[in-house]
């Protein structure tokens, strides 16, 4: 018998725990319990966990500030159960979420799984802009969204089941506090265990709620990715220099056009906005949503892109380490 334990681990953010828990006592399958970790938060979320106590099969412990990963591998060692199953806590999943992983791992074992994340009908038009230039074929984050974008697929810990003992024979989740879930895919792929995408436990990502924050947060994932490739060179990619390759273009556009009166290179960035314009359209069909999804496909291009390149200086030009670059980024 499938057994599943899952695991939040969260920093404040009481009313997105609300909304997740809530969203797991509603469960079909009502056999699994949740573990709540306290990464050292300000206010106060044993309050929010109590409410749900007689719902669910809930545990509640509260650790020092240690950031996600290891905040997980802490909720891990205390699980009960034979699968660990990790969700961001700005998460929320469907009745049959439960249900669907069950059946998923009986009918198509693996070692590792995700899923999509997916933007809710109740979410703010923002919401649903940063969902889609994140999911979208036309940016980076087409990976988070179709198990056909790429031909091995990377859980992430917003939505990412792993086998008990595998996670902790392989030491769980590292000391990066960002990039960490994709860090640990390719720690199961060099140790020989596989992932997959199961396409029926899709869950709703609220994200961030405004562009500034997601700028942060995709610059973010720009200065992991050169760590990561450092980590696992085996499988470093030519397009991860896409948004980058991308930021510098625009740039040698501006400069053509106004130097040499040359707007062919920007021609080419309105052609890219009409096709991000059309598909955002056709797949939102919400004209409000479709324009701003233009603005939060350049941010998440521009952003991640510029994290992308200086990392890569530091790194590979100035001769920096990981720690040494980029300090807040390890525990």
């Amino acid at each position: 018998m499938t057994t599943i334990s899952i695991i939040i681990a969260i920093f404040n953010r009481k009313d997105e725990l609300f909304e997740l828990l809530n969203s797991l006592s509603r469960q079909t399958d009502k056999n699994f319990e949740v573990i709540v970790v306290d990464d050292g938060s300000i206010i106060k979320l044993l309050p929010t966990v109590e409410l749900f106590q007689e719902q669910l099969d809930i545990q509640f412990f509260r650790k020092d500030n240690s950031g996600p990963g290891l905040s997980r591998n802490y909720g891990a060692k205390r699980a009960k159960n034979d699968w660990l199953v990790f969700v961001d806590s700005d998460v929320i999943v469907e009745t049959d979420y439960i249900e669907n992983i069950k059946k998923s791992l009986t009918e198509n074992p693996t070692d590792a799984f995700g899923g999509a994340d997916k933007a809710h009908k109740g979410f703010n038009l923002m919401q649903k802009a940063i969902s889609y230039s994140m999911t979208s074929v036309f940016t980076t984050g087409g990976i988070r969204g179709n198990k056909n974008a790429v031909t091995k697929f990377q859980p992430r810990s917003f939505n990412m089941g792993v086998n008990k003992e595998i996670f902790l024979k392989v030491g769980g989740f590292s000391e990066m506090r960002i990039g960490e879930d994709p860090d640990l895919s390719m720690t199961l792929w060099e140790n020989g265990y596989t992932t997959k995408f199961y396409d029926n436990i899709g869950v709703y990502h609220k994200r961030r709620t405004d562009f500034g924050k997601f700028s942060k947060q995709v610059y973010q994932f720009g200065c992991a990715r050169p760590i990561l490739n450092q980590r696992h060179p085996k499988y470093v990619k030519p397009t991860f220099w896409f948004p980058s390759l991308f930021l510098l273009g625009y740039l040698v556009g501006i400069i053509h056009y106004f130097v040499w009166g040359n707007g062919l290179i920007l021609a080419l960035y309105g052609l890219y906005t009409f096709l991000v314009l059309f598909h955002a359209l056709m797949v939102t069909r919400n004209i409000s949503i479709a324009g701003m999804a233009i603005i939060s496909t350049y941010i998440q291009m521009f952003s991640y892109g510029y994290g992308f390149l200086k990392s890569w200086l530091l790194l590979n030009i100035l001769k920096q380490t990981p720690k040494e670059a980029f300090p807040k980024h390890f525990h």
